[in-house]
């Protein structure tokens, strides 16, 4: 067999297939900040915290999820998910007050867990041989950006001509369908006779007792702190902030006219970049150490923020800072995934890089919130954008004492 058909295998092309479903439906609810808050007279903190504990809840049922695939079967945890993230998009679509959709939130958010990354990476990792596993990583994190692409563009349209409640049952039946790509998911334990032999709580307490997985931990809280603000609140600050689309030009011939799709636009743009940005993340995965690419991602992203505040927000650089964020987005799933994988084994791969995934909401889950509540209260995003300058700039530092080496695992009798 060779290395490209070990690497095309039937559990990674439906592994795409869910993350691209998946993420497409969680990448558009930015687009819909602007509608919901102007139907209901919502203060932008009201729909922003709605979102903020959607990922939330998506960091706690992360490892929750990924338990679940690991005892009872990844398809079985896939399915749980789906049928819960279309639950919770049917019962926010009914919904009329902040509470309600605050509340709907969570079922939100668990089922993302549930078709997530943490469930997806690691039955991924399993069907992938050790040559291929970083590459396979990457190919479903991208996948991931391909929904980004589709996803923020695809509310934008049907938004055109249907209220946004529509819209929202519409994405909850095309995650419902993920269920029927399921058959096809069948993964090999390529696990080793130790790793089976060990108990889920003997591997967490080495992963707990080692502080290169402590350091891992609070560097992707950043991660998630950038991300979760730019998705819910990017569109909605590119519509007020930025400059008027100039008729005639490259934008206008595109069928850009309005701020609005131009904050649609540059989310998508985020997600395409971040496609050939996360495939150079997994290819440089295998030939670099991983805590140096993080660092260096994290730098960039840095710098990058900081670059595209101090500027004037113009039409030109929103599509410049779009494309350099994206090249970074996602580059971090597959590098911190397999750096866990090489740490700590595939056996419980799911379980710990869920743990780790919960600083990631964490950090999304303050990033979304205070993203609206500072606008409420100022006006504008310039303070929480700041803060997530400051703690990228940290995470850039805290991946550098990381030991990548496999922990030695104590002596048994």
């Amino acid at each position: 067999m060779t290395p490209t058909a070990r690497l095309l295998n039937p559990v990674l092309i439906v592994g795409c297939v869910i993350i691209t479903v998946s993420f497409a439906v969680r990448a558009s609810f930015g687009v819909f900040q602007i509608p919901i808050a102007e139907e209901f007279g919502w203060l932008r903190t009201d729909f922003s915290l709605a979102i903020a504990i959607q990922n939330l809840a998506w960091g706690i049922g992360q490892p929750i999820f990924a338990a679940i695939a690991e005892k009872m079967g990844d398809r079985r945890a896939i399915i749980l998910g789906a049928l819960t993230y279309a639950a919770g998009m049917v019962l926010s679509a009914w919904s009329v007050t902040p509470f309600g959709h605050q509340l709907y939130a969570w079922l939100v958010g668990f089922g993302i867990a549930g078709t997530g990354f943490g469930v997806v990476l690691a039955v991924v990792g399993r069907a992938s041989t050790d040559q291929n596993r970083s590459m396979s990583l990457a190919i479903v994190t991208a996948a991931g950006s391909f929904g980004q692409v589709i996803g923020a563009p695809t509310a934008e349209w049907l938004l055109t001509f249907l209220p946004w409640q529509q819209v929202f049952i519409i994405f909850a039946i095309a995650i419902l369908a993920l269920v029927l790509t399921l058959p096809f998911m069948r993964a090999p334990a390529q696990v080793s006779k130790a790793e089976l032999e060990e108990s889920m709580g003997k591997i967490l307490g080495r992963a707990f007792r080692d502080p290169s997985y402590a350091l891992i931990f609070l560097g992707f809280f950043s991660c998630g702190y950038q991300l979760g603000f730019i998705t819910a609140h990017f569109p909605a600050f590119v519509t007020e902030m930025c400059g008027p689309i100039q008729s005639g030009g490259v934008l206008h011939a595109m069928g850009i006219t309005t701020t609005s799709a131009l904050g649609a636009l540059a989310i998508s743009l985020i997600g395409l970049a971040n496609i050939g940005g996360t495939l150079l993340a997994g290819w440089a995965g295998n030939h670099f150490p991983k805590k140096y690419l993080l660092a260096a991602v994290y730098t960039g992203r840095t710098i990058a923020a900081a670059a595209f505040i101090l500027f004037p927000i113009t039409p030109m650089t929103v599509i410049l800072f779009s494309l350099v964020m994206g090249s970074l987005w996602l580059a971090t799933i597959p590098l911190t995934s397999g750096l866990v994988a090489h740490l700590y084994g595939l056996r419980y791969m799911g379980t710990l890089y869920g743990i780790i995934f919960f600083s990631h909401q964490v950090g999304s889950f303050l990033g979304i919130w205070l993203g609206g509540l500072m606008y409420d209260l100022y006006g504008d995003y310039t303070v929480v954008w700041w803060i997530g300058v400051a703690i990228g700039a940290f995470s850039a530092i805290v991946h550098l004492p990381i030991r990548e080496n496999r922990p030695a695992q104590p002596a048994t009798a």
